[in-house]
């Protein structure tokens, strides 16, 4: 263990995020931007503008070293963690022939559309590997069967021929994969200089990004599950098998070579439901948080924790964005009177939030047979202690907490420290750098209050609505 440091790359729907940690998982310094919001030139479509992922990356890169005081030449390795489920298309040079499609963008699950000025197509991971090392290789596991032809069972692109029709795409278009906690390249020159981290330095492979955030969060075994609140919120359970064509869950890659992680399906625009409220409320919010010297979102949370579990009957269902073959589909707050507040609308969303999760994770795990004992929150929803106390009240199990709140990007560094032998084994540097912060145990009482909310109320909103939403879609449409 000569060298001292590792550094996360963590980039996000809405953010680029990037950490260098100690070898034990403390973090030393970090920086974060926001990107620039995607385009959508036509319904269904939402690119992100320009070269805007990259340019960002560049600048987070530079505010991060600026803060670092250690020496350069001790970093070991850098874990490369993007967002999922992106196309990139490339020229022969590595630049961007087109904008990156967004997860959000309905055309990435579908054939591929490259043209003649398109020599790659691949993911994000594929397109920084490509800016930072000079190389065309990707990450395996950043490559589902849902928008590419790999092999799940293999952990390589597949040997049908057939598969390449079906998505359009020649093999010659394809980067080469590896697994996860393999070195990818190194930092070239000419990265180095744009970016400003040391010529040389191992890139590492990583996964997707909800895959890394469950590394980085220690789940490792079946006797946890994870909740990821991020921009799309999910749950995980750790599996041994790929499973394929089930109704209720996915079979996703995992960090951890040749093991496997069941996703449920997911809130889409999850957490960005909390900033639309917080927008919504004004500066009004926003001033009074300032001069506590706290976020709005920890002001706010504070005056929900004096409103009672349940929300003094204020229900909100969290669809304000659904898949692109339910339109109709909206948000709804409903049970309004004259008690409720912006506190009880905030804590409604979390409510809402969790009990809809509880409802997925519950399905994948009796699909899957599988029976957590405790649930791993993370993401930056789990700042909250309101937000985890009503995890653990919904799901009835103790929710726990880790010590460092970016996971992806510890889930990256994580990667780093395999690829480049700081430590031997995926379970050695899990050990050694996930630390656990708090443990929230369930509520008797809220327990029993929210299971009959949700069982008897809550699951049969969106069903309920659903035919009202449809004639209102079809007469604005």
């Amino acid at each position: 263990m000569s060298k001292k440091y590792l550094i996360g790359i963590d980039g996000g729907t809405q953010s680029t995020k990037i950490t260098i940690f100690d070898l034990k998982g403390n973090v030393i310094c970090e920086a974060k931007r926001p990107l620039k919001p995607c385009v959508a030139r036509k319904v269904g479509y939402a690119e992100h503008p320009g070269d805007d992922l990259w340019e960002t990356f560049v600048l987070v890169c530079r505010d991060l070293l600026k803060k670092f005081t250690g020496d350069l030449k001790e970093i070991a390795g850098i874990g490369l963690c993007t967002i999922r489920s992106c196309r990139t298309f490339l020229r022969e040079d590595g630049t961007l022939a087109r904008p990156v499609m967004s997860w959000l963008d309905s055309r990435c699950y579908g054939p591929i559309d490259a043209g003649n000025d398109v020599s790659y197509v691949s993911t994000t991971t594929g397109y920084f590997t490509r800016k930072l090392t000079g190389n065309c290789c990707d990450t395996v596991a950043n490559n589902t069967e849902a928008q590419w032809p790999v092999d799940p069972c293999t952990w390589n692109w597949s040997d049908n021929p057939q598969k390449y029709g079906a998505y359009n795409i020649s093999r010659e278009r394809l980067f080469s994969l590896q697994l996860p906690g393999s070195i990818l390249g190194y930092v070239t020159p000419a990265a180095a200089a744009e970016t400003g981290l040391p010529v040389g330095t191992p890139v590492v492979a990583t996964a997707n990004d909800k895959a890394v955030e469950a590394l980085g969060s220690g789940l490792v075994d079946s006797n946890f599950g994870l909740v990821s609140l991020g921009t799309y919120i999910t749950s995980m359970i750790p599996g041994q098998q790929y499973q394929k064509g089930a109704s209720d869950f996915w079979t996703n890659f995992s960090c951890i070579p040749y093991m496997y992680l069941y996703e449920s399906s997911g809130i889409w625009r999850g957490m960005w439901i909390v900033s639309w409220l917080v927008k919504l409320l004004g500066d009004e919010i926003k001033l009074k948080a300032e001069a506590e010297k706290i976020s709005p979102e920890e002001f706010l949370g504070r005056e929900a924790a004096q409103v009672p579990a349940g929300s003094e009957g204020l229900l909100t269902l969290p669809e304000w964005q659904m898949s692109s073959d339910l339109p109709h589909k909206k948000g709804i707050m409903m049970g309004f009177d004259v008690r409720h507040t912006r506190a009880h609308m905030f804590r409604s969303i979390m409510e809402g939030i969790a009990m809809t999760m509880h409802r997925k994770f519950k399905k994948l795990c009796d699909t899957v047979d599988l029976c957590p004992k405790q649930i791993i929150v993370s993401g930056g929803g789990s700042n909250s202690d309101l937000f985890m106390q009503i995890f653990a009240d919904i799901f009835g199990i103790p929710a726990v907490r880790i010590v460092v709140n970016s996971a992806a990007g510890l889930g990256a560094a994580i990667c780093a420290a395999v690829g480049t032998k700081v430590y031997d084994s995926f379970d050695s540097a899990v050990k050694n750098m996930v630390k656990v912060r708090d443990v929230f145990e369930p509520n008797g009482f809220n327990h029993k209050l929210y299971t009959r909310i949700n069982g008897e109320v809550f699951s049969k909103m969106s069903s309920n609505a659903d035919a009202l939403l449809r004639s209102m879609h079809s007469i604005l449409k």
